[in-house]
């Protein structure tokens, strides 16, 4: 009779505490459970938004590479609609283009564009090829006053290199022979050796 009475008072004991903490119980799981496929429901459309666009880039620059007569509001379409990365890397793309159409200040508008970008790499690219843009538009001071800009110590051949022909183009033998060696002492390049040796002739 005792165990009859301890079942029944364990029974009442878990029939109070259900009262007690059911509607907690059932409510935290719901919630739990709710919260784990709303996560997985975002991850899932964040993946599928990232492969559209990753789909829309690749089409906008086939379409600029295949030289298609509305590359350029496709990509200009592309920008608007979406931020970040693609956008910045479509800008620099759409700028090459407009190199190879000769169309260079829109080049450089663009550049200045990608300038603003968070990503410190895609900026610096952008401030490069602004200057050699700058310089073929014959603006050779608004070309080293864009290099000057460049502090990165892993672009500094390159930046170098840039300015001796900058400098040469401006008539600067020795401040292009000072570029050329700086080029040279952060990393040696063949190309570079070459065009500082032809300075000394």
């Amino acid at each position: 009779m005792d165990v009859y009475t301890t079942e029944e008072q364990q029974v009442e004991a878990i029939k109070k505490w259900w009262r007690d903490n059911g509607k907690a119980v059932v409510l935290g799981a719901v919630i739990g459970l709710g919260g784990l496929y709303g996560w997985r429901y975002y991850q899932a459309e964040m993946e599928t938004s990232r492969e559209q666009s990753s789909e829309a880039y690749t089409q906008v620059v086939s379409a600029l590479v295949a030289g298609d007569a509305q590359a350029e509001e496709k990509a200009t379409a592309f920008i608007g609609d979406n931020e970040g990365s693609y956008a910045t890397l479509l800008e620099l793309q759409l700028a090459k283009s407009f190199v190879d159409a000769g169309d260079l200040n829109k080049a450089a508008e663009q550049l200045r564009k990608v300038q603003s970008s968070k990503d410190e790499t895609l900026k610096t690219l952008a401030t490069v090829r602004l200057a050699r843009v700058e310089a073929e538009l014959g603006n050779v001071d608004a070309a080293l006053s864009q290099l000057n800009s460049v502090t990165a110590e892993s672009w500094k051949a390159q930046v170098e290199e840039l300015r001796g022909d900058i400098e040469l183009r401006k008539g600067d033998t020795a401040a292009a022979r000072s570029a050329y060696a700086a080029s040279i002492a952060a990393a040696t390049n063949p190309v570079v050796q070459m065009k500082l040796d032809n300075l000394s002739q």
